[in-house]
């Protein structure tokens, strides 16, 4: 099943070069079962929150919501609902992977937490398929295999808010509305991959959430439309509160399920972890295959227990929205998060919440911290200290530019990482402070 091998470091730098990469190979079936069950887990857990008859009448409050951001479903439905609905999304992710013959690497194990983390407050069985479908109409027009679009199509589904909106915000008649909503869903699904390409080189890989700046532009131009007919989507904040104990005994067991079965499958060691923090985590840094998917576990484990232990830190509550944030962190710790360049962007963010006129433990600047190390890559390739001025530029940036989208792209950490990427790194570049990366 598994098997351990020794990689010479392609680094150039002498620092590296003596180094050998530990790496455990682990069996696709074995990383797709993994998977499938933690969002079994998640399915199943909805039954400790919830009854089967209110998770039910949940998921159609659920899935009739507006869902603009920020909308916490654990409140428009309830906790065991939106397990569900969490679950659920995880596995259709999973499912459309496998059926497409995708390798479960570290960009799809970030997909599927990021999907999974978003069903708790945006996403939902009804207004991911849209853009799916948008996604496979692109495959189909290229004449190209739906698998090199899966990653478009998974992320792309920040867009859900769009179709709900249109679908159930706007007080237009329903059989209309559903239409309307839909097609422009499959419209925004099927624009997102050359755009997705494009807007890469915006940032230059130091911005994680890439879909999540495309999906901003998208919303903001579909927003724009809207508004010039005299549609604007409402300020929303509808946010739980009052769950800590149970949360952070569940996510305990949760992150320790995780640990283990990362140490289980690294040859029950954590030995070659020191490697996965020389990485800068700039796109594209596919921990699985750099250093083996046992260790990526590991590293997705350790950087869910930092997290939460920052939002209860500085008071936080943890809820839909924030544990979306806390799993979305814990995915792409299989693709370019670890704890050295994400602490920085966790410090940059509270050092900006002393100052100006957010409170730390607020929503908004709450997810600004966890979304926020969208900007790891900066952290781990120019340092720590640029990192921190990152998270610092970050928090003033992200609660702007949510009016621009209207609240129609989730991801929208994402979009405004893009932008500060794009100003700082070209600015750090000129003062030649870039280290570079293990893996360039």
């Amino acid at each position: 099943m598994e098997k351990s091998i020794h990689v010479k470091s392609p680094s150039k730098k002498s620092v590296f070069e003596k180094e050998q990469v530990y790496v455990v190979e682990t069996e696709e079936k074995v990383k797709y079962a993994i998977m499938t069950g933690f969002a079994v887990l998640l399915l199943i857990s909805s039954l400790f929150f919830n009854s089967p008859s209110e998770i039910i009448r949940g998921m159609g409050s659920i899935m009739v919501a507006p869902s603009i951001l920020v909308t916490d479903y654990m409140v428009v439905g309830n906790i065991g609902a939106s397990f569900f609905n969490a679950g659920i999304l995880m596995l259709i992710s999973i499912y459309l992977a496998h059926k497409n013959g995708v390798n479960m690497n570290g960009p799809v194990m970030a997909a599927a937490f990021t999907v999974a983390g978003f069903a708790l407050f945006g996403k939902n069985i009804f207004n991911i398929w849209p853009v799916i479908i948008g996604v496979y109409f692109r495959s189909l027009y290229q004449k190209e295999k739906f698998s090199k679009f899966i990653l478009p199509a998974l992320f792309g589904t920040a867009l859900g808010p769009l179709i709900s909106q249109v679908s159930f915000g706007y007080g237009i008649d329903q059989a209309p509305a559903l239409i309307a909503g839909c097609a422009i869903g499959i419209l925004a699904g099927f624009m997102l991959p050359p755009l997705a390409n494009h807007f890469v080189k915006f940032h230059q890989g130091f911005n994680l959430y890439n879909i999540g700046f495309t999906c901003g532009i998208t919303g903001m131009v579909f927003m724009a439309l809207f508004r010039s007919f005299d549609f604007e989507n409402p300020s929303t904040l509808i946010v739980a509160e009052g769950f800590n104990r149970s949360f952070t005994i569940y996510f305990s067991v949760f992150f320790g399920i995780m640990l283990i079965t990362g140490f289980f499958c690294n040859n029950r060691s954590l030995k070659g972890y020191s490697w996965v923090l020389k990485h800068s985590g700039r796109l594209v840094s596919d921990f699985v295959s750099l250093n083996g998917f046992g260790l990526s576990l590991v590293n997705m484990a350790l950087l869910g227990y930092v997290s939460m232990a920052y939002v209860l830190a500085v008071g936080g509550e943890l809820n839909g929205p924030i544990i979306g944030g806390i799993f979305t962190i814990v995915g792409f710790g299989a693709f370019g998060k670890h704890l050295k360049n994400v602490w920085p962007l966790f410090a940059g963010v509270y050092l900006a919440s002393m100052f100006q006129i957010w409170d730390v433990n607020s929503t908004g600047a709450l997810l600004a911290a966890l979304f926020g190390t969208t900007l790891a890559p900066i952290a781990g390739a120019y340092g720590w200290s640029f990192g921190i001025l990152a998270g610092i530029v970050h928090m003033s940036m992200v609660m702007n530019v949510g009016f621009l989208h209207g609240g129609m792209n989730l991801y929208n950490n994402g979009f405004s990482g893009g932008f500060v990427a794009a100003v700082l790194t070209p600015l750090f570049d000129s003062l030649k402070l870039f280290k570079g990366d293990v893996e360039s």
